[in-house]
C-alpha cells in the first residue's frame, strides 16, 4: 500500500487533498455560523461557467473559474446588502445562471472537451498536474493568511451581524472577503472533490465538529481534523478500490459525521444513566432547613442522613457521602477558586 506514495501522481494528489482538507473547513465554519451552508454549492455552479470559458478558449480553467467565482461572490454580497431583490432570489438567479451558461458555452467546445469538464464537476485528483498544485498552494496560503488575520472580525460578523455593525465593524467588506474566500476555496477544491461536491467538504466536517466540540475554536479544530482525515483517507481508499476520489472523500466525511453523531448520542445516554437521583427524598432543603450547607462549585449541597443532596430540575441529585466527603469537596472547590 505504501508504494503508491512513491508515484508522482499520488504525491500530487495527496498534497492537493491536504490543502483542500485544511482550507475547506476553515471557510465553511463561517458559512455554517451564518446559515449559508449551501453557498459553496452555488459558487460551484458559477465556477462551472468559468471552467467552460477556459476550456473553450484554451485558457487555464483554474484562472477563468476563479475570476467567475470571485465576480459572483462580490455581486451576491452587494445584492444582499443593497439590492432590492430578495437574497434567496438573487442567489438562485446567479447560481443557476452560472450552470446554464456553463452548459451553453461548453456546447461550442471542440470535440472531447465536454469529457474534460467531468473532471471538474466530480473531481479527478489523480490528473492533478504540478502546475495545479503550485496554484492551489498559493491560493490556500492566501485563504489561511486572510482567516488568520481577520479571524476575530469574521467571527463577530458571522455570529451577530447586527452587533458587529453596531460596534463599528465594516460588515459589508468583511462579508465580501468571506464570499471571495468561499469562491477561492471552491476553485482550490474543484480538481479534488469536484464543483458539485465541494460544498460537502465545507459543511460536513463542521457539522461533525459541532457535535464534538464545546466552543467555536475547538469546533474548528475538530472540523479541520475531520476534513484532513476525509481528504487524505479518501484518496488512499479510492486508489485500491478504483472509485472516484471526490465521491469517496465525501462519503468518508459523511461516515465520520454519522459515527460522531451516534457516539455523542450514546455518550449522552451513558451520562444520563450515571446521573444519580436521590429517590424518595421528600424533604425540601433551604437556608432554614437545619441541615449543613456545603458550597460545591456553582451550587449548594445539603448534608442529610449521611448524604449530600443538591436540588436539580425538580428533584435532588446524590452528590456523595456525608460531612467528611463534603469537607473534602469544599477544600477542592476552594483550591479551584484560588
Amino acid at each position: 500500500m505504501l508504494e503508491i506514495l512513491t508515484t508522482d501522481f499520488m504525491q500530487r494528489a495527496l498534497i492537493a487533498a491536504l490543502l483542500v482538507g485544511l482550507v475547506a473547513p476553515m471557510v465553511g465554519i463561517f458559512l455554517v455560523q451564518r446559515r449559508l451552508s449551501l453557498i459553496g454549492d452555488g459558487m460551484g455552479h458559477v465556477a462551472l461557467a468559468g471552467v467552460a470559458v477556459g476550456l473553450v478558449t484554451g485558457q487555464g480553467p483554474v484562472l477563468t473559474a476563479l475570476i467567475a467565482a470571485v465576480a459572483a461572490a462580490v455581486a451576491i454580497e452587494l445584492l444582499r446588502a443593497r439590492g432590492r431583490t430578495n437574497a434567496d432570489v438573487a442567489l438562485g438567479v446567479i447560481f443557476y445562471g452560472g450552470i446554464a451558461a456553463g452548459v451553453v458555452i461548453i456546447s461550442k467546445a471542440p470535440e472531447g472537451t465536454p469529457a474534460n469538464l467531468m473532471s471538474y464537476l466530480f473531481g479527478s485528483i489523480l490528473t492533478t498536474q504540478t502546475s495545479d498544485v503550485w496554484v492551489f498552494l498559493g491560493l490556500a496560503l492566501v485563504i489561511i493568511a486572510t482567516i488568520w488575520i481577520l479571524w476575530p472580525r469574521l467571527f463577530a460578523v458571522a455570529n451577530d451581524e447586527e452587533y458587529a455593525r453596531a460596534v463599528g465593524l465594516p460588515v459589508l467588506p468583511l462579508n465580501i472577503v468571506l464570499a471571495v474566500l468561499t469562491a477561492t476555496t471552491v476553485v482550490v477544491a474543484m480538481r479534488v472533490v469536484g464543483l458539485l461536491l465541494i460544498s460537502a467538504l465545507m459543511i460536513v466536517p463542521n457539522a461533525a465538529g459541532q457535535l464534538l466540540a464545546r466552543s467555536f475554536t475547538s469546533g474548528l479544530r475538530w472540523a479541520i481534523a475531520v476534513g484532513l482525515v476525509s481528504a487524505l483517507g479518501g484518496v488512499f481508499v479510492s486508489y485500491p478500490l478504483d472509485t472516484p476520489s471526490g465521491g469517496t472523500i465525501v462519503v468518508l466525511a459523511v461516515l465520520i459525521y454519522v459515527v460522531a453523531a451516534c457516539g455523542t448520542a450514546i455518550w449522552r445516554g451513558v451520562r444520563q444513566r450515571r446521573h444519580a437521583i436521590a429517590e424518595g427524598h421528600d424533604h425540601e432543603h433551604g437556608p432554614e432547613c437545619g441541615h449543613e450547607a456545603i458550597l460545591h462549585g456553582d451550587h449548594v449541597d445539603y448534608v442529610h442522613d449521611g448524604h449530600r443532596h443538591a436540588a436539580h430540575q425538580g428533584h435532588y441529585d446524590e452528590h456523595g457521602a456525608g460531612s467528611a466527603a463534603a469537607g473534602k469537596a469544599t477544600e477542592d472547590d476552594e483550591e479551584i477558586r484560588a
